[in-house]
Parts: structure tokens; sequence; C-alpha cells
């Protein structure tokens, strides 16, 4: 696809439409595995660079980078060193800055990922704490202790505390790596607003949170008890973290257009979860609700209403993702017996029926696609690529597989890198033939982006038609269930647009309509099979 160059003065659609991101499509870019474009192995800037035509045809609104900053890669980038530098594997700063602009161009914006509840153990900050010694006003940005006051448990499971070499003690929530920063500390709020600036006068349209609800801990560091009221667990959605998000909202709001702060909240509680997107804080959060349902229409209906309900009073739009970086992919997930997620049931040799799980995420993909509000696409999921559950043990890097000692397949099967064209690995991935940074499968070629693109009834075209067609809901936010079928959930929008995914075991009929628009499956004498969504418009 040919696409004129921008010119110097092209409007940058992130100040002409401040309410682009209610009805954002926005792609998840791991750039470890996009695309590699010096042929070291590893996804880079280059590569994002040479794939953005792909990306303007997908039909996608704006880009999420997960961390592209310096790190020492423990837990793949989430172990910031320098926010302010790129990592010399994917590039420099000023290929940051001109992906940015060329993005811009092509109306896609990009959003970046901030991680404020911790640093990398190599940050210029903690190793000035180490050196300082006990004591030293250095440490007083992290949380020094001289005993454990508790036993809390590492969200990568183990112990969340690791003594140093004078004998004092360190908090972290995830990896002895990823060393906890204490945000009652004036200089932890002041450096992290900075940060936003720095993005933010780099042109970047928002920022998405990292572990949004863990940054403020109980100042004594009690120990978790399980009967803990809202807001009272001491290192989990205290009331005090809204403070910082109000005063982020102030930074963002002083730049001109709208630049976004997307939370990543895990909260089951919705009004806990919404408390996060009240019009002086966030914009909008990621819906993990529905992402981790199990594939039942009773489920999904309740996860609907639940997630517009609470979202409502505070005028906020729900946000829709099937999979990203850290969940098992989609095709894969939807195989299932159990087609919920749940990390700790995660496990080796889960069995997987690949057709069945392939036929449902491609009803999911338009299910979601039709909800009012935003939508997240994990890239790849457009390819329809299965979970890699075969990685040699050498090849894993993901330190929740380490630390639960092997019992966790841990998240490295959703990160093998993309596959763009050819028939052996690595598929047009690097223009090296040398296998990438985690190997990808033998049997890839038929999910490369070449063939995919060439096949109509493929889960390419698929995206692509249907994110076409998705242009037309955007700006309206309307939404009314048709019918009571527990296992069809059918509903319409603005303009007659009606939306039918049938979760039952036998063909239905189609409501009357005026046009058929598109399916996830073909037809079967007239009738939605199975496990499929079409999109239709209502008789007027």
């Amino acid at each position: 696809m040919d696409l004129a160059p921008a010119t110097a003065d092209a409007p940058a659609p992130s100040t002409t439409d401040p309410l682009w991101w209610r009805s954002a499509v926005i792609y998840q870019l791991y750039i470890r595995s996009f695309a590699d474009g010096d042929g070291d192995g590893t996804g880079d800037l280059a590569g994002v660079r040479a794939h953005l035509d792909y990306l303007k045809q997908l039909g996608v609104d704006a880009l999420w980078f997960t961390p592209w900053y310096a790190s020492p890669l423990a837990d793949g980038g989430y172990d910031v060193s320098d926010y302010r530098s790129i990592h010399p594997a994917f590039g420099e700063l000023a290929e940051a800055e001109a992906l940015i602009r060329e993005a811009l161009a092509l109306g896609i914006r990009t959003i970046i990922d901030v991680v404020p509840n911790h640093v990398s153990n190599e940050h210029e900050w903690f190793a000035a704490a180490l050196a300082a010694g006990r004591g030293s006003p250095g440490r007083e940005r992290f949380w020094f202790v001289d005993t454990p006051p508790n036993n809390w448990v590492s969200n990568f499971q183990g112990g969340t505390w690791t003594q140093v070499d004078d004998g004092q003690w360190y908090l972290h929530l995830f990896t002895p790596e990823q060393p906890d920063l204490n945000w009652n500390h004036p200089d932890v709020r002041r450096e992290h607003e900075d940060v936003l600036r720095f993005w933010f006068d780099r042109g970047v349209a928002g920022v998405r949170i990292d572990s949004a609800a863990l940054l403020v801990k109980h100042p004594a560091l009690p120990e978790v008890t399980g009967q803990e009221g809202p807001g009272e667990h001491p290192n989990t959605d205290r009331d005090e973290v809204h403070d910082i998000y109000r005063s982020w909202r102030a930074v963002a709001d002083s730049y001109p257009g709208t630049r976004v702060l997307v939370g990543e909240v895990w909260m089951p509680d919705p009004v806990r979860f919404t408390n996060y997107l009240r019009a002086d804080e966030m914009h909008t959060a990621f819906n993990f609700d529905f992402m981790t349902r199990p594939w039942r229409g009773s489920e999904l209906r309740e996860s609907i209403d639940s997630m517009l309900a609470a979202h409502a009073p505070v005028g906020a739009p729900s946000t829709w993702v099937l999979s990203n970086h850290d969940v098992t992919r989609t095709v894969t997930r939807y195989g299932r017996e159990d087609s919920s997620f749940a990390f700790a049931a995660k496990r080796f040799g889960t069995p997987t029926d690949l057709e069945l799980g392939t036929r449902r995420a491609r009803a999911a993909a338009l299910l979601s696609a039709a909800l009012p509000g935003s939508l997240y696409i994990y890239q790849g999921d457009e390819l329809g690529l299965p979970e890699v559950e075969d990685l040699p043990h050498s090849a894993r890097q993901d330190p929740m597989h380490f630390r639960s000692n092997g019992v966790d397949p841990g998240r490295d099967g959703c990160r093998v890198p993309l596959p763009w064209a050819g028939t052996l690995p690595p598929y047009g991935f690097s223009p090296s033939t040398e296998q990438p940074w985690l190997p990808q499968p033998t049997d890839w070629a038929l999910y490369t982006v070449e063939a995919e693109a060439a096949d109509p009834a493929s889960m390419l075209s698929l995206y692509r038609s249907a994110l076409a067609l998705r242009r037309t809901l955007q700006g309206d936010e309307s939404f009314t269930w048709l019918g009571s079928d527990p296992d069809v959930l059918c509903f319409a929008r603005g303009g007659g647009f009606v939306s039918v995914t049938n979760l039952s075991d036998r063909p239905i009929d189609l409501p009357e309509h005026e046009e058929f628009l598109l399916s996830s499956a073909d037809l079967v004498a007239g009738q939605l099979p199975p496990d499929a969504t079409a999109w239709l418009t209502a008789q007027h």
C-alpha cells in the first residue's frame, strides 16, 4: 500500500478531535516481537516505522507501546532504568520522536507505557540508595527496613523482601529487580510528572499506567489479613492513590488536544474500578472483566451490563480487550474446556481445540468491536496467532515462570515474534535468517501477514473489514439489548446497526434486517451457526 508522505503543515489529529479516545481502536505493540529492522533478532523502532502502512491499512487509531525505555529486561522492560532514553536494542530517542511524527501524519497516535510502582534495580536512584547506606535520604525514595514487617506475596509469587549487603531489606511487589518506589516522597511524585511532560512534549497522545492501583502503601506496612474494607488494603487501591492521578490529569490537561491517561486497574469491585475514572482522574481503564470471562452468553452479557452500568455515572467509555502481553492468546484460551482466564490457573499441557478456539475468537472479535467504547487489539490477534506452548526451556525468559518453580508456563508464549511473510522462520520478522529472540513455530506459514492478506476468509481480512465498518459507529455510544435468550447476544447501536452473537449449540435465525454487513462464519441455510457473530442493519 503506497502512502503519500506527510506534509509539514498536516493537522495533528490529537489536537483536532478532543474525543478521539472515547471510541478509538488501539493496537498494543510489544516492540520486541513486532518487527526487526536491523537483523539482530529483536524487534525495534525501525521495524515499526517500516510497517506503519500495515497498521494504517488495518484501521487502528493509536498504538500503545509496552515499555521501550532503557532496561535490563528482567521483566520484559517493566523494569525501567531510564525513562528518558530508549533501550539500545530498540533504537534511539530520535527514532522514537520520528516514529511519533510519522504515525501521527497517518492519523495514528502514540500511547506509551509508564511504570510508576517500581523502577529497575539498575535505576540511578536505587544505585545511589545502595551506595549511600542505611538511613540515607536516597533510601527514603524506596521502602528500606531493618526487618521485614510482613509476609506479603509477590504478584509473581514468592516473597516481596530482599536483603542488601548492609543487612537492610527492600520491598518489591514484583521481582527483586523491581524495587517499589515510596510514593509518599515528593521526589517520586515530581519525577513522574516530569516524565509525563518529557513525552507529552514529544507528541505522545497518552500514557498507559502499569499496575495503577498499587502505588500507595500503608506507611506501617501491615500484614494483609483479608478482612480489609474498601481502600484499607495495605498495598492495593488505597484511597490516597487518587491524589496522584488528579495531579497527573492536571499535567495532561495543560497540553493542547486530549492527552489520555489509561489505567491498568485490576479491580473486581466495579465502583472501586470506576473511581479511577472520575472527571479529574484517568480517562479510561482496562476492562479486564470481559477478557477473563468464559465463552458463555450469560457470563458475557453480565460483564457487558456491569461494565456499562459502572461507567455510566462517571461518564467514561468502557474499554474492550480480548488479550494482551500477559494473557494466554485468545484462540488458545477459547478452545479450552475452561475458556476463562486466571493467572493462578495457568498450567502446562492444558488441552486446546484450536479450531473451536479460532471460531470463537473470530466471533469475539466482532462482538467486542461492536460494543460502545474503545477497542484494544493485541498484536497478532488480528492474525489469529495461537499461544506457543512448546517453547524450549532454554528460550523462556518470563519471571512468572521461574518464580513459580516452573509450574506456571509464563507469558512468553503470547510474546513470540510476528510472522510477516514466507514459509520458514523467521517469516520476514527480521532480515536475518536466524531465529529471533523467542523462537517461532515451524507451522506458522499460514499465519503470515502475506498469506492472510491474500485470503478473504482469513482472520486478518475479518479484522480489516470489521474495523472499516466500525468507523461508521464512532461517536455513537448508544446500546440496546434485543431479545433475551441468554445464549444469544443481540444488541442495537446507532443508525440501525445490529450485532448478533450465537453462543448456543445450534444454528439460529437472524433477526429481521435490511442489509447483511459481515459475519465471522458463513451462514448455513440462512442461519447463523454456533460460535459466530453477524453484523446487520435493521429494517426501518
